[in-house]
């Protein structure tokens, strides 16, 4: 009864009963046996807790269990799981004749504790492989980000299932490498394996991240046609993906249709793509309506509230939220309401309300928070107030070139060029390199990425071609002048324009242009934020050329529609 009870908890929510169940058995003098150990074992390795796997150890040992082959598995694996690579290879090694399951405990410990080598070493070893062998070594490379290796391990395998594909996919999503992704999932549908809701989940994932909007749709009516439709993990995939890819209307339609079998992570998602497109009165609006529905909101579905609140400048909403997730559902905040709220005071212009709310923190604040306030002291100019928190971060993280480049701007957009020069010589002896601005558009189902300043290849050339045009038309027909305040360097005005127009997204939409048919909405994906100059362009190429252009930055959506984006310059 003991040994059922104990296996039951250690699998659950709170393993830490099992171990509890455990003590209990051993206070009423009930002898363990080999399950006994390898369940209370398993608990503690799925608490991470070294100080009680350690004393179970010791109990095993006494009982003479510790070279038993089940118990000595689940050692290895909890002191894998706990980052004890020499003790996971002692208890490995103190068994005589290690079964497949032992070998792989030991694989998987290998890459717990970060290291690639001995799994190699181990994996080479191995007198026989399972496919589970060959899926360990496949999630462990994908999780080192060693995505070339997976590629040429996954190519190797004698034979592969389900598993093996979704690592693929997921894996290679997750890293970013979300073309590759779609060539597995291509791959996976031609040979004919039967379709899992992970991969389903893993691919429509990477659609979301991309910007893949084709290429989700034609997901979307596979999900249909296979009978997935009915599956919450994958329409809550399916929503989060129109969401993100831009088409809001869709994801309402999806949202609407699980009216009986709506998660948490529904609502979540709802919510934030709300938040994301700047509907921020529609966003609390339907928080109101989890609530009457029975739902309690859960920490996550406050940071899509705040979110809301702060890219819409409602800033007494936003406090008003604040305070009720504390107040009145005792949700302690984590330091990305502090974030969120931080975020709120700055973009409205409130930078010393900022700067004190982050003082008066009952938490140290994180690199992030002074970030969110360095940026905006970018926004509003702000010289004296960046430079103390410049100072704050420096202490916190000290080689990041995005705080560089941010008081850089805040320099520029003061004339302080001299300051400008300090800080670039500074990244420089530090070697301390920008983080290079690219953006990605998908063009007849395949995702094509612009790195400003990149190398020139073909595809590149075809834009820049395209983009002198357009620019040569924005000019005579919108009267548009380059915003160069944005040019970190003190050079002259025609090489400050120059170096504007090349920025990925104007070469992003002017590929799309090229390529795409008319009267088709341009979607672009931007890793950093859109500059206030290609944020013109976008709205002059809108009006000019009658084009919709959707571009999805790190913070938010800006939907440009024959003329000025819908964020109404609050952004």
């Amino acid at each position: 009864m003991y040994n059922a009870l104990s296996r039951g908890l250690s699998e659950s929510e709170n393993p830490q009963n099992s171990i509890i169940t455990f003590t209990e058995m051993r206070r009423k003098s009930l002898t363990p046996d080999s399950f006994s150990f390898a369940f209370v074992l398993k608990a503690a390795a799925n608490l991470r807790s070294s100080e009680a796997g350690i004393q179970l150890h010791c109990q095993a040992l006494i009982c003479g269990f510790n070279t038993h082959l089940f118990v000595g598995a689940t050692l290895t694996s909890m002191y894998g799981e706990c980052g004890f690579f020499d003790y996971a290879r002692k208890a490995f090694e103190e068994m005589s004749e290690p079964n497949i399951v032992a070998w792989n405990a030991m694989l998987t410990a290998c890459f717990r504790c970060e290291d690639i080598r001995n799994a190699e070493t181990v994996f080479a070893q191995m007198p026989f492989r399972g496919l589970m062998s060959w899926n360990v070594m496949l999630a462990g490379y994908m999780k080192a980000g060693e995505l070339e290796l997976a590629r040429k391990l996954f190519r190797k395998m004698p034979m592969k299932d389900a598993v093996s594909w979704n690592t693929m996919i997921v894996g290679f999503a997750q890293n970013g490498q979300f073309e590759e992704a779609f060539g597995f999932f291509r791959e996976l549908r031609q040979i004919g394996v039967e379709m899992s809701e992970i991969s389903l989940t893993g691919v429509l994932s990477a659609c979301a991240q991309s910007g893949a909007f084709e290429f989700g749709k034609i997901l979307h009516g596979f999900v249909e046609k296979a009978g997935f439709g009915l599956i919450v993990s994958i329409n809550n995939a399916l929503l989060d993906t129109y969401a993100r890819c831009g088409n809001v209307d869709m994801a309402r339609l999806i949202f609407e249709r699980m009216l009986e079998k709506r998660s948490i992570i529904t609502w979540t998602s709802m919510i934030a793509g709300l938040a994301m497109h700047g509907f921020a009165e529609e966003a609390i609006k339907l928080f109101h309506e989890m609530e009457e529905a029975g739902i309690l909101p859960d920490g996550v579905i406050f940071i899509s509230i705040l979110y809301a609140c702060s890219h819409a400048g409602l800033i007494e909403e936003g406090c008003h939220y604040f305070h009720k997730m504390t107040k009145v559902c005792g949700i302690e905040p984590a330091i990305e309401h502090y974030g969120c709220m931080v975020d709120l005071y700055g973009r409205a212009g409130l930078l010393q309300k900022a700067y004190r709310f982050i003082t008066e923190m009952p938490i140290s604040p994180s690199a992030i928070i002074w970030r969110t306030l360095l940026g905006a002291c970018s926004i509003y100019g702000n010289c004296e107030l960046a430079e103390q928190v410049k100072q704050r971060l420096s202490e916190l993280d000290p080689n990041d070139s995005g705080d560089r480049v941010l008081l850089s701007n805040v320099y520029a957009n003061a004339g302080k060029w001299k300051d400008v020069v300090a800080v670039r010589k500074s990244m420089s002896s530090l070697r301390i390199k920008k983080t290079p601005g690219w953006s990605m558009i998908e063009v007849d189902k395949i995702m094509y990425t612009f790195v400003a300043g990149g190398e020139q290849d073909k595809i590149t050339a075809q834009a820049c071609e395209k983009l002198r045009e357009i620019m040569f038309r924005l000019r005579v027909e919108g009267g548009y002048i380059p915003e160069t305040k944005t040019v970190l360097h003190d050079i002259e005005e025609e090489e400050k324009e120059d170096s504007v127009s090349r920025h990925s997204e104007k070469l992003a939409v002017a590929f799309g242009m090229l390529r795409m048919c008319e009267g088709k909405t341009i979607r672009i994906v931007k890793n950093l934020r859109i500059c206030r100059d290609c944020h013109t362009v976008m709205s002059l190429i809108s009006k000019i050329y009658r084009v919709h252009i959707l571009v999805r930055d790190r913070s938010r959506f800006h939907s440009f529609d024959n003329g000025p984006c819908k964020c109404g310059g609050y952004w």
